[in-house]
């Protein structure tokens, strides 16, 4: 049987970065799988309000999730207006809840129940969307897994070549996001596209013969009945990063669906981990070309779209890999060649800082850039859309269904949410065979479960589990019948957006102290009041960046960000206002 033909085999969507070829031609015999370890109970798959309209937001409420300090601060102005958004929406102040870093699953769940959902806050006002703002090293991405067990989940994560936070691309998204929300298109229905990079592997050709091929036939049907009413359904074909960027510039709301290697280290390792964060995670398409963050920044492409990009890393870097235990075993069996090795050398090390990729980034920052990403945070194999028990049958489904959501104009957290479902399937599916093998040898019966299917669902599962959503989960297309018009703010009494809502006293708890006396910000002295009152008004409008504001005032972005905590401590009174 030829190397296409073997559809048992474990086929993994990464590349060489300096080899631009894929890690695993061939991939590895379907056997491998049987090794797996067993994973951790599943996280909860309760659904708030499902008997209401889940892109509702006055019945499911969005909220968003800081880091804690002063960066967790910034953060939040920098998206003020995205915030007054999704208060017009949902009619009611955004609820602001401030984290920790390196909460692992059980620290969430116990944050979700004592501080998200809690049982003295009625269950209308519990928020279904979240936004997380951040890097994996601000809120972990254990935090953000496990709540997307339970809820509608997102992130947004900006940084500059120096390394630092880029709270103007925060502010550019946020203002994106407002701008095709508000302003909608004129068109009813949007294009479909789908793309799989021509590079003849045969993880690649597994995605064109069971996915895309399939998927495409399905979508052009329902245009066809009547069913599924889109624009256009069309295949790119492109084998350089020009004809992939320009196949994407239509002015028309567009989902896509693309199937590439992720760039993984080199054999010898990224020469730094500056190199390791820029380019891990880059598509790599035909001729050797490579689409990363350089060459996607400031790009017309799926403007007010949505991505789902299938790629290993393509959405960032865990600190570990689920796969790390499984890999590391056949690695040291010197199992299958080698090949074991290979893959071992491109999960995460030890110490390694995780990290969301650099070009989902880079698309999500361009004002003229998708307004989401689904992508994966570990290895990305081809299981994600094949059968548990047969893996050379085709489950197009599990993907087709999130792209038939995001296409109807539903929200981007409702499209992953569909996904997530049918993790959670195989998770229980996996759980219920080892439960099995575990009564059975209790009664000491023959272990009655099939170690094939179980080594199937293993790889089902994790595969499934690794993707996320990069951007605000409220998002949708721009189409006509989604714009919010004129629809007017509901009224505020506090200060505005800086004025954040904090999650209010239990039962019993007496109430916040008030806020001490703090010592005038540095920079204050010399400048009018009028010119910090208007500076932090400007701020928290939203219609201008911070680095801007701050040089109209003649101040730096630190002393800034200092009359902002005064204001927020005391009030224009603190400016001197």
């Amino acid at each position: 049987m030829s190397a296409l033909q073997d559809d048992s085999r474990l086929d993994l969507l990464l590349a060489d970065a300096e080899e631009r070829r894929p890690v695993l031609d061939e991939g590895l015999p379907g056997e491998a799988a049987q090794c797996g370890p067993r994973p951790r109970e599943k996280d909860s798959f309760e659904r708030k309000r499902t008997d209401a309209d889940p892109n509702d937001l006055t019945l499911q409420r969005w909220a968003v999730v800081a880091p804690r300090g002063r960066e967790g601060s910034q953060l939040l102005e920098a998206i003020a207006p995205l915030i007054r958004l999704r208060e017009t929406e949902q009619g009611a102040p955004v609820q602001v809840y401030r984290v920790p870093p390196d909460m692992d699953a059980r620290e969430a769940a116990a944050w979700r129940e004592s501080e998200c959902w809690r049982d003295d806050v009625p269950e209308d006002e519990w928020p279904y969307y979240l936004l997380l703002l951040g890097d994996l090293h601000h809120i972990s991405l254990e935090f953000q897994h496990t709540l997307a067990g339970s809820a509608l989940v997102g992130r947004v994560q900006f940084e500059g070549a120096d390394g630092e936070v880029d709270l103007d691309s925060y502010a550019a998204y946020a203002q994106k996001v407002t701008r095709f929300a508000r302003e909608g298109t004129p068109e009813p229905s949007p294009d479909v596209l789908f793309y799989v990079t021509p590079d003849g592997s045969t993880a690649t050709h597994a995605g064109e013969t069971k996915l895309v091929g399939p998927s495409m036939a399905a979508v052009q049907e329902g245009k066809d009945k009547g069913s599924f009413p889109v624009a256009s359904v069309r295949a790119i074909d492109a084998e350089t990063t020009d004809e992939l960027l320009a196949a994407g510039a239509s002015g028309r709301p567009s989902v896509l669906l693309s199937v590439s290697h992720g760039l993984g280290p080199p054999r010898r390792g990224f020469r730094s981990e500056e190199e390791r964060q820029r380019r891990q995670g880059a598509l790599l398409l035909g001729r050797g070309e490579v689409l990363d963050a350089e060459r996607m920044r400031g790009q017309r492409f799926l403007p007010g779209g949505l991505w789902f990009c299938m790629a290993c890393f393509g959405a960032g870097t865990p600190s570990a890999s689920a796969y790390h235990a499984w890999i590391a075993q056949l690695a040291k069996e010197g199992a299958y060649g080698g090949k074991a090795e290979l893959v071992l050398q491109s999960l995460p090390a030890p110490g390694n800082r995780p990290f969301v990729a650099a070009m989902p980034q880079a698309a999500l920052a361009s004002p003229e850039g998708p307004l989401a990403v689904v992508g994966h945070m570990d290895l990305a194999w081809t299981y994600s859309f094949s059968s548990a028990s047969n893996p050379a049958e085709s489950r197009k489904s599990r993907i087709l269904s999130a792209l038939r959501t995001m296409a109807r104009g539903s929200r981007a957290g409702v499209a992953l949410g569909t996904l997530l479902q049918s993790y959670g399937e195989a998770n229980d599916a996996l759980m219920a065979s080892y439960q099995l093998e575990a009564s059975a040898r209790a009664e000491g019966r023959p272990d009655p479960t099939d170690r094939v299917e179980r080594a199937h669902l293993w790889m089902l599962r994790n595969d499934l589990r690794g993707y996320v959503l990069l951007g605000d989960p409220a998002a949708r297309l721009p189409l006509r019948q989604s714009g919010l018009g004129g629809l007017a703010a509901p009224e505020r009494t506090g200060a505005g957006v800086g004025a954040v809502v904090l999650p209010s006293p239990r039962a019993g708890e007496p109430a916040p102290a008030a806020a001490p006396e703090l010592e005038q910000p540095d920079g204050a002295e010399g400048v009018p009041a009028d010119v910090k009152v208007a500076a932090v008004d400007a701020l928290f409008g939203g219609d201008e960046t911070p680095r801007a504001i701050a040089a109209r005032a003649g101040v730096s972005l630190a002393t800034l960000w200092g009359w902002v905590d005064a204001y927020r401590a005391g009030g224009r009174s603190r400016l001197g206002g």
